[in-house]
């Protein structure tokens, strides 16, 4: 059980279990999977008298789920970084290290904030949930994440890094 635990595991097991997220939300608890609005639970909570009507009219205790859902996230994280594997990440890379690393962090984190309002969601809110409501925006946004992805990876991102 420790080898399948500390190892990788295949694409396509890791892939069928976050599939099966998806409907078991839906059926247990009426949900659905995304990340991004939990950002907008965080920014109503901080401000919950804003004039913003995105952050006051937001539903801070109906969402109030996704906040323990991101704990979730980060502590299964850390879980499994510092206790299966063989080889812990690191949290930082080298590269980024320094006030040329935290402009980079900065910026990119504005990019990606500014981009999934944009586009009314994450990744995983439109590739996991609005795929498999078939809902065509949610193909579209797929679609173009992953063309912006390799244009970067294999056009930008060589003279960016």
């Amino acid at each position: 059980m420790e080898a399948i635990m500390t190892q990788p595991w295949p694409w396509w097991v890791s892939g069928i279990l976050i599939g099966l997220t998806v409907p078991l939300l839906y059926v247990l608890a009426g949900k659905a999977f995304g990340i991004s609005t939990s950002l907008q639970e965080i920014g109503a909570i901080c401000a919950p008298h804003s004039k913003f009507e995105y952050l006051s009219k937001f539903d801070r205790k109906g969402n109030a789920w996704l906040i323990v859902f991101v704990v979730g996230i980060a502590l299964g994280s850390f879980i499994a970084n510092r206790f299966m594997t063989a080889e812990p990440v690191a949290f930082l890379p080298e590269s980024f290290s320094g006030a040329r690393g935290a402009i980079m962090l900065l910026v990119g984190g504005f990019l990606i904030g500014f981009g999934t309002r944009y586009a009314g969601g994450c990744t995983s809110g439109h590739s996991i949930t609005g795929i498999a409501n078939f809902n065509w925006p949610s193909l579209l946004a797929t679609v173009c994440f992953f063309a912006g992805g390799l244009a970067v990876t294999w056009g930008l991102g060589p003279f960016i890094f």
